[in-house]
């Protein structure tokens, strides 16, 4: 049965890639009015179906979570992405795997359509950093974010309830995947955390590991300060002001991030500015030079400049 109704002032929603959970969850909230995190204003009535063959998680599941799409929602498949992006108003690419995101991201731009990448935003700082180029020289409104951002503790911190953060470690499990380096596939959700609390200004980084083996990445901010992610099997965290403590990087479900995602799509205003997702990255190809070089200290600044360079070439 499909869920929900048209409604003409809805904004018309296109997916790129049909190999994550998250086409499910976003397209019940936004499509079925039944649902406990439903948000109104736009419908999911469009997708393109890609996945990668060499990652199990994608290939796997991709024909699942097109079935459902067709069947549980009504949406309807085109054979490309610039063929949706004729029938669509905004765009959300889906794609679990991060390496095709800039070739994905490409035409969605090129037909000015708002775009969301879900996590994580490509699988290189290059990337990152290309796309957001050729979304700010084509004027089209681009962001990227965990639905860790979004959790009710970590927006209140984010917001000053605690004053200027001084100190913050967040947790969260932190599987990996081949193809990307180690923080891109999983951790990606405690470091978006710690950057909603701690903001930009990352001046290092340096991988470690904790005594019983997990993965810990340490940031130095501008200011004296730290910030600490580190693997686990939950979320959560801590963080320090100059007016307290919180509890911060709890996972409160996708309604947030979906509530936000489509404000953006009304608005074409980001709820998080391209240079802090620009440092997520940055900090966590940092911590894959950082493991290489034996747990050396690694500066963003040298990250950056590498990444620039590899784009002019």
């Amino acid at each position: 049965m499909i869920a929900g109704a048209v409604c003409a002032a809805d904004l018309r929603v296109g997916i790129v890639g049909t190999d994550t959970s998250h086409v499910i969850a976003f397209t019940d909230a936004m499509n079925n009015t039944n649902s406990k995190v439903h948000v109104s204003g736009a419908r999911v009535v469009g997708a393109f179906k890609s996945c990668s063959m060499d990652i199990s998680n994608s290939f796997g599941r991709v024909e699942e979570y097109t079935r459902k799409l067709k069947e549980d929602f009504g949406v309807k498949f085109y054979d490309s992405i610039e063929e949706l992006c004729q029938n669509v108003d905004v765009v959300l690419l889906e794609s679990v795997d991060g390496r095709p995101h800039l070739a994905q991201a490409r035409p969605v731009i090129k037909a000015g359509k708002p775009l969301f990448i879900d996590k994580p935003m490509a699988s290189s700082l290059k990337d990152c950093l290309e796309i957001f180029d050729l979304a700010k020289e084509a004027k089209v409104p681009v962001f990227s974010s965990s639905g860790l951002r979004f959790g009710k503790d970590t927006q209140k911190v984010r917001k000053g309830a605690i004053g200027k953060v001084t100190y913050a470690e967040t947790q969260s499990p932190c599987s990996t995947e081949p193809h990307h380096p180690e923080l891109f596939w999983y951790g990606i959700h405690g470091v978006e955390s710690l950057f909603t609390v701690m903001g930009t200004g990352c001046v290092s980084v340096q991988r470690s590991t904790t005594p019983d083996g997990l993965i810990q990445v340490k940031g130095t901010w501008k200011g004296n300060r730290t910030g600490i992610y580190r693997e686990s099997k939950k979320y959560g965290g801590k963080a320090k002001g100059d007016k307290g403590e919180s509890p911060v990087g709890g996972f409160d479900g996708y309604g947030p991030l979906v509530v936000e995602i489509v404000k953006f799509f009304q608005t074409g205003v980001p709820p998080v500015k391209p240079a802090e997702t620009i440092e997520i990255i940055a900090f966590m190809e940092a911590a894959e030079v950082s493991k290489a070089k034996g747990g050396e200290e690694v500066l963003i600044q040298d990250v950056m400049r590498k990444a620039r360079a590899e784009l002019k070439k």
